[in-house]
């Protein structure tokens, strides 16, 4: 019985369309995330002098430190927008999926 769920949950159209949809978001917004932190470690790594620099003459903070700060808004911000299209897009095609499947099942 369980296996035959699988084999009818994977059949589904729905199905496929939330694995390509899902997958296609989590992609694209991780190699975002990344090109994001890679950037500034390379900044620092060849560049440091950019990062290093004072905000302005008489302060001590660098212009590394609300870069960073921004950098991790920006992942909460990532996180927050892959969450709202999880529980918006996501579930309803999952709920659609075990709709669809109840609905063989009750009609068997």
């Amino acid at each position: 019985m369980q296996e035959e769920i699988v084999q009818k949950v994977k059949a589904n159209p729905a199905y496929k369309e939330l694995v390509k949809k899902r997958n296609s978001l989590a992609v694209r917004l991780a190699i975002l995330v990344l090109v994001v932190y890679y950037s500034y470690i390379l900044t620092i790594a060849f560049k440091p002098e950019l990062l290093g620099a004072k905000i302005s003459p008489n302060m001590m903070t660098t212009w590394g430190i609300p870069i960073g700060f921004a950098i991790i808004i920006f992942s909460i911000l990532v996180t927050g927008y892959y969450t709202k299209k999880a529980n918006s897009e996501f579930d309803d095609l999952s709920n659609q999926i075990k709709a669809d499947i109840a609905k063989e099942f009750d009609n068997a």
